[in-house]
């Protein structure tokens, strides 16, 4: 059994300091669970190992059409800094071939629970 620490998982709070890339793919039917294994992929052998990584949620449309990767992230320094990474960077033009993405950083405005 593995202990995850608090600062490891995803948190949704307009209290926590981090920031969030939301990036949304429009991918094939076809070519929907190879780019959730791609997106997997990535982060498990590099994303989630670089300095400033909190976490990754990978969502597929029931349409097969979309795939969208909610990820936390320390800071925009250290999500900035996967463009500097090798590892990192050799994974998007594999992904860039299956699917058109739009990434946007954002970060929590607004929580309701019930």
């Amino acid at each position: 059994m593995s202990v995850i620490s608090s600062e490891s998982k995803t948190t949704i709070s307009l209290d926590a300091d981090l920031v969030t890339l939301v990036n949304v793919f429009k991918v094939k039917p076809e070519n929907q669970q190879q780019l959730v294994d791609m997106l997997v992929d990535a982060t498990e052998e590099t994303m989630g190992k670089l300095p400033g990584f909190i976490s990754a949620n990978i969502h597929k449309s029931l349409d097969g059409e979309w795939v969208t990767n909610y990820a936390q992230w320390k800071s925009v320094e250290d999500f900035r800094g996967i463009f500097q990474n090798p590892e990192a960077r050799e994974h998007m033009p594999k992904i860039g071939a299956i699917a058109e993405s739009s990434p946007v950083l954002y970060e929590v405005c607004y929580t309701k629970n019930a």
